[in-house]
């Protein structure tokens, strides 16, 4: 539990984050930190304003069975298969961590108080079902402050489309390129425009832009290192950064451009761009380096709770640090290309990975369910 005297000490940071208009998501879920009051308390003391979950944090939440008992019982008494059972639990978790942050929902006019669930994994390269995944998600959890996670893979983008058009706020997950992005925020626009034409009110059509840091450094520095010059050792940790500066920059543009300007005037929010895997993997790196370097006004930082603790022990926010990196973000990522490091194949590569990493996670789930349900004597499958 975190104390009085801790939340005040550690609060300072966290204040000046929220201030410089960074909204801070928590990037994890379970039943435990719902039932115990943790998410609550986050809320609280730690400035948490929205949830995000994925495949990998329902594995390792369910797949352990910790909290689940009981409804797993249940299930494997009604003989329930493992897929509805699995999408069972994981609504209801996002369902019960809606509820707690409805406040923040209705206090912000549904900016934030936003809790995010990703359709099936396995869907992401099928527009159709996708769709209607994320109808039947956003059905089946029933609240006003959910978001439905959509990949940014070539099928996902019509598939963003549509779901806009029918009035679903739209987390999009798995960016990692400038192309894909401009792409993302084409496919948001599109289906506000639909939204439009079909009479919906647009005020409550919300999105986030979910544009992934920490791998593109994993990824690009691995490959720095084995080139092991001087050269390109004084790149490291640079890369990410540069990537996500310029696609703040791509989102400055788009949404003072005409094409969202006209779509304003119906009341129409702009798709926030949201700082995804900004967990330090890299030792030798400030463990607040993905939060204090990505401050900038209109935008979500979601966090692991070791990254958000860190912040709000010893984080140093100091207003604004994106908007005047441009044209140093585009010299780093020059320097990197001119060292043989092929962008576009580091960023396609990282998204047939991050699709992969979710389809394993989403199986071992499945896996650890119908372990569980045929414990209880009822065959899963």
């Amino acid at each position: 539990m975190i104390t009085v005297t801790e939340a005040t000490a550690t609060a300072g940071a966290l204040r000046r984050l929220s201030e410089a208009g960074v909204s801070i998501w928590l990037d994890d879920l379970s039943r435990r930190r719902i039932e115990s009051g943790n998410l609550a308390e986050l809320i609280e003391t730690r400035n948490v304003v929205g949830v995000t979950t994925n495949p990998s944090i329902f594995q390792a939440a369910i797949g352990s069975g910790a909290g689940y008992e009981e409804q797993l019982a249940d299930l494997a008494t009604r003989g329930v298969p493992v897929d509805e059972a699995v999408r069972m639990m994981t609504t209801a978790d996002v369902r019960a961590a809606a509820d707690v942050l409805r406040g923040v929902y209705d206090s912000t006019g549904g900016r934030d108080g936003r809790v995010s669930i990703e359709v099936d994994p396995r869907l992401a390269h099928d527009t159709r079902a996708t769709i209607a995944e994320a109808r039947q998600l956003a059905w089946l959890v029933d609240r006003p402050n959910v978001m439905i996670k959509i990949p940014a893979t070539k099928a996902g983008l019509p598939a963003i489309t549509e779901v806009i058009g029918a009035g679903i706020s739209v987390n999009v997950t798995l960016i990692f390129s400038l192309e894909r992005y401009r792409e993302v925020m084409d496919a948001y626009l599109a289906g506000l425009e639909k939204a439009q034409a079909a009479g919906l009110d647009l005020a409550g059509i919300h999105s986030v832009a979910s544009f992934f840091v920490s791998r593109v450094d994993s990824e690009i520095d691995k490959r720095l290192t084995l080139l092991g010059t001087d050269d390109a050792l004084a790149l490291k940790g640079k890369a990410a950064l540069a990537n996500a500066r310029l696609a703040y920059e791509a989102y400055e543009n788009v949404f003072a451009g005409d094409r969202f300007t006209a779509l304003a005037g119906a009341r129409a929010n702009p798709q926030r761009p949201l700082w995804a895997s900004t967990g330090v993997k890299d030792p030798a790196f400030r463990d607040t380096l993905y939060v204090e370097e990505l401050v900038a006004p209109g935008t979500v930082n979601t966090m692991p709770e070791a990254t958000l603790n860190a912040a709000a022990d010893h984080g140093d926010v100091q207003g604004d640090t994106v908007t005047g990196g441009y044209a140093q973000a585009r010299a780093d990522l020059g320097a990197v290309e001119r060292l043989g490091i092929s962008y576009d194949e580091v960023v396609q590569q990282l998204e047939q990975e991050g699709v992969a990493k979710f389809e394993v996670a989403w199986q071992d789930l499945l896996d650890a369910v119908t372990k569980s349900l045929d414990s209880k004597g009822v065959d899963g499958e």
